[in-house]
């Protein structure tokens, strides 16, 4: 992901040298900030491919600013950086749209990773006419806008929310797509009652797509769920 520009808020002077200096020997173009005001200032809807925010920062908040780049750019990838890894603010961060969220310390390996698996995900979901396209998944054709599911001349009509469900699914294809994320996006809310709505409609996918054996919806216990599928 050469030139792939990131901007980088960190607080801690120390870390966020070292970690800027690393991401610039992976060769991304870092614009480094040192507190939540500069990183609002420093950003552009369009002009990074990547925002990775510590939550704890001075004048303002990770999630704060997470929240104003959402309201400016709803597709802005995001990742969270924090030492705190306290179920509500790992819920908290999915909730405002984060693409993953990585508590310190970490492996700078790892990160590498996570930042890579992201940026490739972003690049599958530039355009909403992209996202509209017809995609194959395994031997089946799956048209979101239309809300179709095809396989051998045979058409299925999805309800709106299994055609999004499953387009988000495909957006994170062979990656997790974390529980919290895929109930903001599709319902809108996370409380107990969605969450077993949203079981239901991944068991019917699960039946939609059995006729492909290549093709299978894991369940990450806890976590969330993972569409296998031939690349």
């Amino acid at each position: 992901m050469k030139g792939k520009k990131i901007l980088l808020a960190e607080d801690d002077e120390n870390f966020g040298l070292v970690l800027n200096d690393y991401l610039e020997l992976q060769e991304f173009d870092v614009t480094w900030v040192k507190d939540g005001a500069a990183a609002m200032e420093a950003y552009q809807p369009g002009r990074f491919d990547l925002c990775i925010l510590d939550v704890m920062m001075p004048r303002l908040d990770g999630f704060s600013v997470a929240r104003n780049i959402r309201s400016a750019d709803k597709s802005q990838p995001i990742i969270f950086l924090t030492a705190r890894s306290m179920k509500e603010d790992i819920l908290k961060g999915y909730q405002l749209g984060a693409d993953d969220y990585i508590t310190k310390p970490f492996d700078s390996e790892v990160l590498h990773y996570k930042i890579n698996a992201v940026l490739q995900r972003a690049t599958k979901t530039t355009s909403k006419a992209a996202l509209e396209q017809e995609v194959k998944i395994g031997r089946y054709n799956f048209h979101p806008k239309f809300r179709t599911l095809e396989l051998s001349g045979e058409q299925r009509m999805l309800s709106p929310k299994e055609a999004a469900l499953l387009q988000i699914l495909y957006q994170y294809r062979n990656d997790l797509l974390p529980r919290s994320v895929a109930l903001q996006k599709v319902w809108n809310d996370d409380n107990y009652f969605t969450g077993r709505s949203m079981d239901v409609y991944v068991a019917k996918l699960r039946k939609y797509l059995k006729s492909d054996p290549l093709i299978e919806i894991v369940n990450i216990h806890g976590e969330g769920f993972r569409l296998v599928m031939p690349d």
